[in-house]
Order: structure tokens, then C-alpha cells, then sequence
């Protein structure tokens, strides 16, 4: 079976515990969709979890639009990594803290160093993942993918920053032979977004008081804590 994750968000004990309740076993999968850091307090304990994590378990992790923000104000280069500018105003600073970014002597960005681990798991983050008849984004495509038939295609033509910031597409029918599963935007009851056979979204907004989701796939099975 596989396992998708929504957003944790620096909110550690939650993903402990979602861990502890998911029934795993031997040939499972997990798929997390991005936004593990920033806003709660233990960004850096929710990343050391998730890179022994993988030792553990196969997993698929996606880049949200807050690791993006993070490794552009860290200074990494690529066009999947921006908003560098606004990674403070987000959230960033509890990420931050996390790591005694602000105990230093000097605390700037030029002599700041991640755990090595760390930086090369946010490194290989994915911005999609597909499997069976699911694909995986953290925020959504653009409207001109939604009326392609060929997901390989609409993936190549699609922006980043659809994949990582667009609120309004995910919950609109789509041409694709897919059903789009995503986490980046909560409802106001921190509820699951369900519109089959299109989409499922999966941020409950856990930061924010929510609780933090994992759907089984493909029995559609909720897990949340």
C-alpha cells in the first residue's frame, strides 16, 4: 500500500504519533508531499526524522513551497528555489531558530550550515511523483495542464510555481487519467478536500491546530492525529 503525508510543518509530536498509528508493513510505501518545515517548532526535528525515516521505510519526498523559500535564502540556485525573500515573514524564523541560526556569534546567511544530511535531503526533493493512478503535488498544476490527456506532458510544460504555489486549480475537473492528490492548502475546517475522481487534498492545516493527514492509497483510507 502507499502512504501520503500532508504538511507538518515543523509540528514533530504529530508525525510521530502518525507514524506510530499507520499500519505498516513489509512492501509499503510513503509519499510526503512537502511543507515540512516553518511556523512550528520543531522544523529541524521533523527533518532528522524524515531523513532516518528513509532508512526505515521507501519513500517519496516532494518539495514544498517553504523548502523552496528556505534553500533560496540560504542561497542554493535553481529554478525551483525562490521567495528567498519572504522565507522570514513565513514562518522561516522558527526554522531557523530550530537550527541556532540566531545563538551564533554572527548569525548570516554566509557562514550558516545545515546539518549535512539535512541540506542533502533538501537538495533531493521532487516536485512530483506519480504512481498507479495518483499524482502527487504539493500545491497544484496550472489550468492549461488541467486540459491535457497526457500527464508526461502537462508535468513538462507545467510551472514551478504551479506545482509549488497555486491555490485555485486543484479542486477544478481535469482532462487527466489521474486523480491529483496535494497538500499546500487547507480548508477553513481543516478538513480533507475530497472531489473525486479529480482530486484529494490533504493539508489540514496541522500547524494551525488541524490535524495532520495521511491517506492510504488506493483504498482511499484516512489516518489522522
Amino acid at each position: 500500500m502507499l502512504y501520503a503525508v500532508g504538511d507538518i510543518h515543523g509540528e514533530l509530536d504529530k508525525l510521530e504519533e502518525l507514524l506510530t498509528t499507520l499500519p505498516l508493513r513489509r512492501g509499503d510505501r510513503l509519499v510526503f508531499l512537502g511543507d515540512y518545515v516553518d511556523r512550528g517548532a520543531a522544523s529541524s526535528g521533523v527533518v532528522e526524522r524524515l531523513v532516518t525515516l528513509q532508512r526505515e521505510w521507501p519513500c517519496e519526498f516532494l518539495l514544498g513551497n517553504h523548502e523552496s523559500m528556505l534553500l533560496d535564502f540560504l542561497g542554493w540556485t535553481d529554478e525551483a528555489y525562490f521567495g528567498g525573500d519572504a522565507f522570514l515573514m513565513n514562518g522561516g524564523d522558527r526554522t531557523l531558530a530550530t537550527y541556532g541560526y540566531f545563538d551564533r556569534e554572527r548569525p548570516d546567511r554566509e557562514s550558516f550550515k545545515l546539518p549535512k544530511d539535512h541540506e542533502e535531503f533538501l537538495l533531493k526533493l521532487k516536485r512530483h511523483h506519480r504512481e498507479g493512478d495518483y499524482l502527487f503535488v504539493h500545491a497544484g498544476l496550472g489550468k492549461a495542464d488541467l486540459k491535457e490527456k497526457d500527464v508526461d506532458y502537462a508535468l513538462r510544460r507545467c510551472r514551478v510555481e504551479d506545482m509549488l504555489w497555486n491555490r485555485t486549480t486543484c479542486e477544478l475537473p481535469h482532462s487527466l487519467p489521474v486523480t491529483l492528490v496535494y497538500g499546500h492548502t487547507p480548508s477553513e475546517e481543516f478538513e480533507v478536500r475530497w472531489n473525486l475522481p479529480f482530486s484529494i487534498g490533504i493539508d489540514t492545516g496541522a500547524v494551525y491546530g488541524g490535524p495532520l493527514t495521511a491517506i492510504r492509497l488506493p483504498d482511499e483510507t484516512l489516518f489522522q492525529v
